[in-house]
């Protein structure tokens, strides 16, 4: 006798919750590695200046994929959690590939999804540094994914062609696609401007020094702004040192952009200071080139950066002095940091000390 009678231990319900948790890890997937490649950029990829709010978008459809594929994966788990009581446990070689796949697969979207969440939260409780293992274990799941659905082919196919879902399992896929829905309305907001106020569990998406969220402190950074505070520009040229006083002198300018970060919170504000276009010119170079971006910052894998060349020649791109009108807070940078349109916040350099073409190395 059939031990397991509810409406979700299903072929046709696990088929259907399948296919849209292959959705939105595919969403996840394919947004990670280009957050990574970013971040770490291979040698044959580019990524575009514009339009501004094109990090934001793709960062944002990250998380919230991989926070829609949580209730998805805890409802195709409960539609097969069945079969782990079927005897005997290997019938034959592809039965042995079908479970193997199917417990790699689970392992690694639950460290995918747990770990994400962990960092969404910035609660790191592992000693491992999470964007390679987070980078790594994803190439894992994807392939796992795709040894799965090859594996149960057969069965996806029969499950969509075979008889109706009945109205008992048709409730429980509503079910889930609610559960789904209400988890991406509830965190959304962290990117969607629109769903700010519905968004109960968005992160960071408000508040902050000058109304900004922060994620790195000028106290937990450990700056200290020499009061002879110079910023150098190395060029083929030579080196030219810019007071304050000097950058604010230069021709100024005003851009709306977001900062978004690789955690998936997003906010617009309006920056104003020099463009990194004309404080190259400034300092007898051309823009055009990767520009190495180094901060007052000691420590940290962030406390430099490289700027690609279509970036240092976008006019959007600037040395920002300002906030929403008022000086930078220390919090945000000041004296000075980078504001470029389309780049993840840890790449939007704080407390800026040096900027050095890279092609002189």
């Amino acid at each position: 006798m059939n031990r397991f009678t509810a409406a979700g231990h299903d072929e046709r319900v696990t088929s259907r919750v399948g296919a849209w948790l292959g959705v939105a890890f595919g969403l996840c997937f394919l947004t990670g590695l280009l957050s990574h490649a970013i971040q770490h950029p291979p040698p044959w990829f580019g990524w575009p200046s514009g339009p501004v709010w094109l990090y934001q978008a793709t960062q944002g459809v990250h998380v919230v994929s991989g926070v829609a594929a949580v209730p998805l994966l805890l409802a195709k788990l409960w539609s097969v959690y069945p079969k782990l009581f079927d005897r005997p446990l290997i019938r034959s070689p592809l039965h042995a590939l079908e479970r193997g796949s199917i417990l790699v697969l689970s392992g690694a979207a639950f460290f995918e999804l747990v770990t994400g969440l962990f960092n969404v939260a910035q609660n790191y409780l592992w000693g491992f540094y999470f964007p390679t293992a987070h980078y790594a274990v994803a190439w894992i799941a994807i392939g796992s994914i795709l040894v799965h659905v090859a594996v149960k082919l057969p069965v996806i196919r029969r499950a969509w062609s075979g008889r109706e879902v009945d109205a008992d399992r048709r409730r429980f896929l509503r079910t889930t696609w609610l559960g789904a829905g209400v988890a991406v309305v509830a965190t959304a907001g962290a990117t969607v401007p629109l769903l700010r106020d519905v968004s109960v569990l968005a992160w960071r998406s408000r508040g902050g020094p000058q109304g900004i969220p922060v994620n790195r402190t000028a106290r937990a950074a450990a700056i200290a702004v020499p009061a002879d505070w110079r910023l150098e520009v190395v060029t083929a040229a030579g080196t030219r040192a810019f007071s304050l006083a000097d950058l604010t002198a230069l021709p100024q300018a005003t851009e709306v952009l977001p900062i978004a970060c690789v955690e998936g919170w997003s906010a617009s504000a309006s920056w104003t200071g020099v463009r990194v276009a004309d404080l190259l010119r400034a300092a007898g170079s051309e823009p055009g080139a990767p520009v190495r971006v180094t901060s007052l910052e000691r420590e940290g894998l962030y406390r430099e950066s490289t700027l690609p060349g279509r970036h240092t020649e976008d006019p959007a791109t600037l040395l920002a002095l300002r906030l929403n009108g008022e000086v930078l807070s220390p919090d945000h940078g000041f004296p000075c940091r980078i504001i470029a349109p389309s780049r993840p916040g840890v790449l939007q350099t704080k407390w800026v000390t040096r900027l050095t073409i890279e092609e002189i190395q």
